[in-house]
Order: structure tokens, then sequence, then C-alpha cells
């Protein structure tokens, strides 16, 4: 029988042999053949691996990863269901680049908090949510007249 232990196949792609473990309990390798009760891998296994590592730097959940490679009930080709999910994924960039840019924007402003006590930061906070100042006010500035 033909194939390759976890060990050297860990070695060739660079993973753990229990991220190879995992990726098989997860239904994205499919399960190899045994001989002496060991996982002899086959070349299509470095190959399976290689498409779940880009999955995966690309940012795709198991689950993602796993509607990519076998599709389930989407009959689509993998190249139609790598677009859709890569369609979902960058919308979600999208969204968590705007979230980071309004922390960005919150954390700068913070800098020029100078409150000596959390008390005094309340009362800024409190300000600045104020319907009149809403705009005007960051926290720890003065109220503005």
């Amino acid at each position: 029988m033909a194939g390759v232990p976890i060990g050297t196949l860990a070695r060739a792609t660079g993973l753990a042999p229990s991220s190879i473990r995992y990726y098989e309990s997860a239904g994205l390798l499919p399960k190899p053949a045994r001989q002496s009760g060991q996982r002899r891998y086959g070349p299509e296994a470095t190959a399976r691996l290689k498409i779940i590592q880009l999955a995966r730097d690309a940012g795709f959940t198991i689950a993602e990863t796993r509607t990519f490679l076998g599709g389930g009930a989407d009959r689509r080709t993998p190249a139609a269901r790598w677009r859709a999910l890569a369609q979902q994924k960058l919308a979600q960039i999208d969204s968590l680049t705007e979230r980071l840019a309004r922390m960005r924007t919150l954390l700068d402003s913070s800098f020029h908090c100078g409150c000596l006590r959390i008390e005094d930061c309340e009362r800024a906070v409190l300000r600045s949510c104020a319907p009149d100042n809403a705009r005007t006010s960051r926290p720890g500035s003065p109220k503005r007249s």
C-alpha cells in the first residue's frame, strides 16, 4: 500500500499533524487509507491541504471552506462557489474596515482626554452625548458654548 505517514505530510505542507487530523475530522480532508493502523496519505492530500491553507489564509471559516471544497447540495463548480464565498467575504472585510476606521477615530480622539478622575470622564461623555453637543464635543474636552 502506497502513501506517506502523517508526519511526512505535515512536513511537506508546513502544518502540524494535529491540524491535519482536525481537517480530517471537520470533513475538509478525506479519511486516508490505513496501513497497520497508521494513516497513509496519497499525493492528492498535499494538494487538498494547500487549497485548505489558501482558503484559511483568505479568511474563510472551516464551514465556508467545507462549502467551497464539497459544495454539499450546492452543485455549482468550485470556481463559482469560490466567487460567491469571496464576494461575501469581501463584504465582511468592507464592514470590518469601516468599523476599524471608527475605532481608530475614537482612539485617536481619546488621546486628547485630560480627565484626572473617571468621574470627570463620565461627565465629559455625558456632555458629548447630549443632543446639542453630539457633533461638536469629544470626551475630555470642555463643553462648547
